[in-house]
């Protein structure tokens, strides 16, 4: 009789330790039975959900954020409609028309919220999906704060345009002492016509662009167009960088500083640029600075106007009143200030008082340092900004 005993005891207590861990579910519980998300990069992200209840399922809102600088949390919910049941199976579609796109290796958060007829609610932990461009099989390379991803070419390829990554970065801080403040990362695209089927809305001359509030820059290289490449990566370096040093609630920068400080680091004005630069000297037929200050326009013509003074009014502000001027002026604007707030600080002129000083300058002395090689006309196809996004 002991010995049956001594056999049964383990056995009922290894039962009572299997009924306890057992998920045990009340009565009337809402449940989640399945939860997922896919990405089709470039045009959509698809959430999926399954569900159930013993009462009917009545309301389902999917909530998400998108992983990006922001100065509050901001969350977006998406109301689902459905025929109310006890077991619901579910997708919904964020459809990148509807919110510009999202550029590749960007992540977004996100998490369900459900409630059935008696008044039950559960809400999902957060989970996070990548929006990588999975059309190409991508390699990657990382030197200190930079990460640069390709698909064509090989691994000197991708060293060269590292390579060129952080000259432009040591170029940078030269003449603004500014540098990186977070990682950023960058998408070679093997041309431009690549690139653009990454993005919803790019203009047609559209070569490389930064996304400056994820930290990603994309753009269009051919191995065999490398040189051009290497001017188009300290461009839209340069953007991140600018952007990373004076951002604030308040404002932005003026337009004409963000692409005059990424053409200068680019090198010599290039020689399709000087062109443009030339005729406008020669006619004294200038775009003014306020007008500089707004987006460029989408005309290829006027857009290359429009970079070429921009590079010579950041060459006149450094050239005639230094480096640390320069730097100055970019840690007033991370104050908030106004441009011609920012301006009077630093320079003791407005905008307009900008214009007249620079125009001078220009007509009288400013012949702008061309590029003896001249780049194809490709290095116009470098600038679009996606900062809105």
């Amino acid at each position: 009789m002991i010995r049956k005993t001594a056999v049964l005891l383990p056995m009922l207590l290894l039962l009572a330790c299997f009924l306890i861990h057992q998920p045990v579910h009340a009565a009337g519980e809402l449940r989640v039975l399945d939860s997922s998300a896919e990405a089709d990069f470039p045009g959509r992200l698809t959430f999926r959900l399954s569900a159930e209840s013993d009462n009917d399922i009545t309301d389902i809102r999917l909530c998400y954020r998108i992983e990006r600088i922001d100065f509050a949390r901001i969350v977006s919910e998406a109301h689902i409609d459905f025929v109310p049941e006890n077991r619901i199976s579910l997708e919904w579609s964020l459809e990148m028309l509807k919110i510009g796109g999202l550029p590749p290796g960007s992540s977004l958060e996100y998490w369900w919220r459900i409630k059935d007829s008696d008044g039950k609610t559960i809400t999902t932990p957060p989970s996070t999906i990548v929006f990588d461009d999975n059309r190409y099989q991508w390699e990657s390379l990382t030197e200190g704060e930079v990460t640069l991803y390709w698909y064509r070419g090989d691994e000197s390829f991708a060293a060269d345009l590292m390579q060129a990554a952080i000259q432009a970065l040591e170029r940078l801080e030269q003449y603004t002492a500014t540098n990186l403040e977070q990682p950023v990362e960058l998408f070679i695209y093997a041309s431009a016509s690549d690139l653009q089927g990454s993005m919803i809305y790019p203009q047609e001359w559209t070569g490389g662009v930064a996304f400056t509030r994820y930290g990603i820059m994309a753009i269009g290289i051919s191995p065999d167009n490398i040189e051009w490449g290497k001017r188009a990566i300290a461009h839209e370096l340069t953007h991140l960088v600018i952007h990373q040093v004076t951002l604030n609630p308040y404002n932005e920068i003026p337009t004409w500083l963000d692409e005059g400080l990424a053409v200068r680091s680019e090198g010599p004005l290039s020689g399709s640029l000087s062109t443009y630069l030339d005729y406008a000297i020669e006619a004294e037929d200038f775009i003014s600075v306020q007008s500089l200050s707004s987006p460029f326009s989408a005309y290829a013509g006027e857009a290359a106007l429009s970079y070429a003074e921009s590079y010579s009014l950041v060459d006149f502000l450094i050239e005639t009143r230094g480096e640390d001027k320069m730097h100055e002026l970019l840690y007033t604007f991370r104050e908030g200030s106004t441009y011609d707030g920012a301006l009077k600080e630093v320079y003791s002129f407005d905008m307009d008082g900008l214009d007249e000083e620079w125009r001078e300058w220009l007509v009288n002395s400013g012949e702008p340092e061309e590029e003896q090689d001249q780049i194809p006309d490709q290095d116009t196809n470098v600038k679009q900004s996606s900062e809105d996004i």
